[in-house]
């Protein structure tokens, strides 16, 4: 049991909604390292958890959700980052990992002070699960080059807001520790 996990907001996607075209280039641009996040993280013994919207799609699971990225646009940027069997997965519905989730209470069982988020969008999920993570008490870090964002901009003034509000360090994934 590792103290610190590996966060995956939202990388499961169809790329199919309003902002996806504007998304995909930075979410091509973080794959490699979100991907190199996962498999360090899977080396150090740290769990990686999926925190992934459910699309609306309520009676879905993972491998349904999985699939049907799969047959979206851009395949190539969901198959490298399938989630493996040891991977835990938690469904959301709205911006935050935490907001009506089990993952403050796994978090809990598996005695998790520190999260690594990665994943889209910068501006809007990772920003309110970092707060929202910050308010619980977690340590928080962001590997900057494995968020994706819509907007630039924005981007950068949410990776801005999480240093100096949420106390989170900012980083790259190569900076990031699992030990």
């Amino acid at each position: 049991m590792s103290e610190i996990a590996l966060i995956v907001i939202d990388m499961i996607s169809a790329y199919d909604h309003e902002d996806a075209e504007a998304l995909v280039p930075s979410a091509r641009a973080a794959v490699p390292a979100i991907r190199k996040l996962i498999n360090r993280a899977g080396a150090a013994g740290a769990d990686v958890i999926y925190v992934n919207d459910n699309l609306g799609r309520w009676q879905s699971n993972r491998d349904e959700l999985f699939e049907n990225a799969l047959r979206g646009p851009h395949p190539e940027l969901v198959e490298p980052l399938r989630p493996d069997r040891a991977s835990l997965f938690v469904v959301k519905a709205r911006h935050s990992i935490f907001y009506q989730t089990p993952l403050e209470y796994l978090l809990g069982q598996l005695e998790v002070h520190r999260i690594v988020l990665s994943g889209q969008v910068t501006e809007q999920c990772i920003l309110y699960s970092a707060l929202d993570a910050h308010i619980r008490h977690l340590d928080v870090v962001v590997a900057r080059d494995a968020v994706a964002h819509i907007d630039a901009e924005l981007g950068r003034a949410a990776l801005t807001m999480m240093e100096r509000n949420m106390s989170a360090a900012i980083m790259t994934a190569d900076e990031v520790e699992f030990s």
